[in-house]
């Protein structure tokens, strides 16, 4: 029997324009017991926003997801969040943050053997130096060690992972990622962690959900992680298929990529006077116009096609066919000096018999 099922789910969220946006379309999916699966995509896909509807933090538009036969319709104990930000309470020691999520739990469970359950899960993520400390007395890495012992202290069926480690450094993130593993390896967890990390996906997962850009975001790929576990980073990297694994993901991220470039250029509305629509003038004057009339300096007779979509703002030039040129100065007829003698003579009567060059100056 699955042990989670997402069946042709779809989310919608209304606008404030009375219209609606379609986050997630036709989803389907199947965990077995013990599987970790890793969701991955570029921002705004709806890794987040599925992973939510997993754990009854939020509903379907339509569709179902099925936690073994019994769909998901309000948060549970036997599903635990581990988010990015820790959420833990910074009045209570590691210990009382432990024993808050077991107390509310496992309330019918005798005072002795729920102390002993904590103490297990201090000792589970080594911070049984730290466990009468307060949150702002430790590191980071520290505080999301302390969340996930909380989450795995109660015994859920499904762990469910937010980027719990993106807000950490490399060396601290990698420590926590092979401290993840060998809980989950030992203990037969079914986990489903949201990342935007390719390498902590091949490490930790044994499938790797791709989601394409939304809106309307389906499932693009599914791949499977074809390394033996337990899995040691080392000997994971070594693999025969790592990297391999790691192009073909990545290589999907790239598609997607030029896709929601693609979309972009599709959107971008031109205005009736050129501009791009938020690249419009602040005011709402139409741009300016080449006028003969008002430019006497300039020979009449020249062919002159202006390009009003080329005009370029706050510039003196005026854009023909695909070249700049800037209006001659008006002449100054009083401050002209004439040549007198018989060749300037000869063509200046030429010059005023014959018309106007064909070809303005460029």
């Amino acid at each position: 029997m699955t042990f989670l099922t997402v069946d042709n789910l779809e989310k919608t969220f209304p606008l404030p324009n009375g219209e609606s946006y379609i986050a997630l379309k036709g989803i389907d999916l199947s965990i077995q017991k013990g599987e970790f699966i890793s969701l991955i995509g570029h921002s705004g896909c709806g890794k987040s926003t599925l992973l939510n509807m997993v754990a009854g933090l939020d509903l379907p538009t339509e569709g179902l997801v099925m936690l073994q036969g019994e769909e998901i319709l309000r948060p549970g104990p036997d599903r635990m969040v581990v988010f990015q930000n820790y959420s833990l309470l910074p009045w209570l020691t590691v210990r009382q943050n432990i024993a808050l999520a077991v107390n509310s739990v496992m309330s019918g469970l005798p005072t002795a053997e729920r102390s002993a359950i904590v103490e297990q899960h201090i000792d589970l993520v080594g911070l049984r130096h730290a466990a009468d400390k307060n949150p702002e007395e430790l590191s980071g890495g520290m505080r999301q060690r302390v969340a996930i012992a909380r989450a795995l202290a109660t015994k859920p069926k499904l762990l469910l992972l937010d980027e719990p480690f993106g807000a950490l450094d490399a060396l601290t993130r990698g420590g926590l990622q092979e401290q993840l593993m060998k809980i989950c390896d030992e203990n037969q967890v079914t986990a489903i962690m949201v990342t935007h990390d390719v390498d902590e996906a091949l490490l930790l997962s044994d499938r790797i959900v791709m989601l394409t850009n939304g809106p309307e975001s389906k499932i693009g790929q599914i791949m499977t992680v074809d390394i033996d576990r337990p899995r040691k980073r080392l000997e994971a990297v070594n693999h025969p298929h790592y990297y391999s694994y790691r192009s073909e993901i990545i290589y999907f991220l790239n598609q997607q990529k030029q896709i929601k470039k693609i979309r972009a250029r599709k959107q971008t509305v031109i205005a009736r006077h050129g501009f791009p629509q938020h690249q419009q003038p602040k005011n709402n004057t139409s741009p300016k116009t080449f006028d003969l009339a008002q430019n006497p300096g300039y020979p009449q007779g020249a062919p002159l096609q202006i390009n009003k979509k080329l005009w370029q703002p706050k510039t003196s030039s005026y854009s023909i066919e695909h070249q700049k040129f800037t209006p001659p100065p008006q002449a100054n007829t009083s401050s002209s000096i004439t040549s007198t003698s018989p060749s300037n003579k000869a063509n200046s009567s030429a010059s005023s018999d014959t018309p106007a060059a064909a070809n303005p100056p460029c």
